[in-house]
């Protein structure tokens, strides 16, 4: 399909396919913070985002119109080296954390977090000797955790499991590469995949799950990388492909039960680099990212719909990164009612942000006193989980309910010390549990910047 991008200039994000331009308040709420509950509040004023000028006559989102296919068919711890990954479920997750010790000095070990209970909590896997920080670990939805080591020039995998005080470990094989990369988990919760990109191709491999040990189940020519799930049976996997010789990356499908057959799934420009970030497959909600309007914009769109892409304005703030981790399921057929969670990065910290289609706001937060940035889980009734640790709490979960978005004409002033600062804010009483990260003079609230 023949691709256009139009750049918008005024406030706000459409949330429907009308490009036509709505006035924007000039004047955002203030950042919400925590209050005495232990919760992180939802505000439906809360942390929306300066969004430009409102000049009449200017689009308020950029489009690209776009052919997306439907390819349905304790304490003191430096941050772990791996990250903190999740089930699809949210039911476990595995980290790579770090007995206590002298910097540079401690002792990594596999630690898997059971967070479908009443109360979270953590079982240690260590083995006899530490793991090392490049490992990489995935749980599984029996509660068994993945763990890829590096050997040589050789990636070894092994399933790790309580066995009462101690850790067992099943060995699954090794595969001869010098670089490979775990994919999320499957939402099937049985498989893990895993990448090795070549000279020229690169190698999808099942890693776990799978009736022999580690083997190669497709071989795709480009270098991918990236790895989105599309389908809830684990069939369909979204990767960014590179064709060989070079070239713009552009998002494709894989479909795993044709042979790895690949389809492209994201094509907005002829040049532009087009990357799927977050995918949701009940209502297929797409979050991507792409330079087709000009510079790199966070965008969405939903599979197999003909509509455009669109690039919310409200989602573009200086001076920060901000980068989708988590959609909320459930919500059939109604993409832009999902919420999204948001990692924003900024010269302060990390906090989090909400946002949905249907809305013109992001919604701002303090994230919780040990939160590992980009980690966290929606319920179907819009309830964000974000886990964390520190040093009163070594496995705790803060809830954050999604707030409404409010009309513009709701949104009054700003009160208090809103008025000079620009940072995810807190009541003056930490709550117990979920004590919010003090953030500084954060840069939230900047108008869009001309291009």
């Amino acid at each position: 399909m023949t691709a256009c991008a139009i750049e918008g200039g005024s406030a706000g994000a459409a949330a429907t396919a009308d490009p036509e331009a709505e006035p924007e308040p000039e004047e955002p709420g203030e950042p919400a913070g925590a209050d005495g509950s232990g919760l992180l509040p939802a505000s439906t004023a809360a942390g929306q985002a300066d969004e430009g000028n409102g000049e009449a006559g200017e689009t308020e989102e950029a489009e690209a119109s776009s052919t997306v296919t439907d390819a349905r068919s304790h304490a003191d711890a430096p941050p772990p080296p791996g990250g903190f990954t999740l089930t699809a479920d949210g039911a476990y997750a595995a980290r790579l954390t770090a007995a206590p010790g002298p910097p540079g000095e401690r002792a990594w070990y596999p630690e898997r977090w059971t967070l479908d209970g009443p109360e979270p909590y953590a079982v240690p896997l260590p083995l006899d000797q530490p793991e090392e920080p490049d490992s990489e670990v995935s749980p599984l939805a029996d509660g068994r955790v993945l763990i890829r080591r590096r050997v040589a020039d050789r990636q070894m995998f092994s399933l790790l499991y309580p066995t009462g005080p101690g850790t067992g470990e099943l060995l699954l094989g090794a595969v001869g590469c010098a670089e490979m990369t775990l994919l999320p988990p499957s939402p099937d919760g049985r498989c893990v995949y895993a990448l090795a990109a070549g000279a020229d191709h690169t190698s999808l491999w099942l890693v776990a799950g799978g009736a022999f040990g580690p083997e190669e189940v497709a071989r795709i020519p480009g270098h991918c990388s990236g790895g989105v799930w599309l389908d809830r049976a684990g069939r369909m996997l979204a990767l960014d492909r590179q064709e060989p010789g070079g070239g713009p990356v552009k998002a494709v499908a894989i479909d795993l039960g044709r042979q790895g057959e690949v389809t492209p799934l994201l094509q907005i420009a002829p040049g532009s680099d087009d990357r799927l970030l977050l995918a949701d497959p009940d209502s297929g909600l797409l979050l991507l990212r792409s330079d087709a309007p000009g510079h790199d914009r966070l965008g969405w769109g939903v599979l197999g719909s003909c509509l455009p892409v669109r690039f919310p304005e409200c989602l573009r703030l200086p001076d920060v990164a901000v980068t989708p981790f988590a959609v909320q399921p459930g919500q059939m057929l109604m993409p832009e009612s999902c919420a999204v969670a948001l990692r924003i990065d900024g010269a302060p910290g990390s906090w989090v942000g909400v946002w949905r289609p249907a809305g013109r706001q992001l919604h701002q937060f303090a994230a919780p006193l040990g939160w590992v940035p980009g980690a966290g889980y929606w319920s179907r009734d819009g309830v964000l989980r974000l886990p964390y640790a520190n040093g009163a709490t070594p496995c705790g979960v803060a809830l954050l309910e999604a707030p409404e978005d409010v009309e513009p004409s709701a949104v009054t002033s700003r009160t208090g010390g809103g008025e000079g600062g620009g940072e995810p804010s807190a009541a003056d009483a930490a709550p117990a549990v979920c004590k919010p990260v003090p953030l500084g003079q954060a840069p939230l609230h900047g108008a869009a910047r001309p291009d």
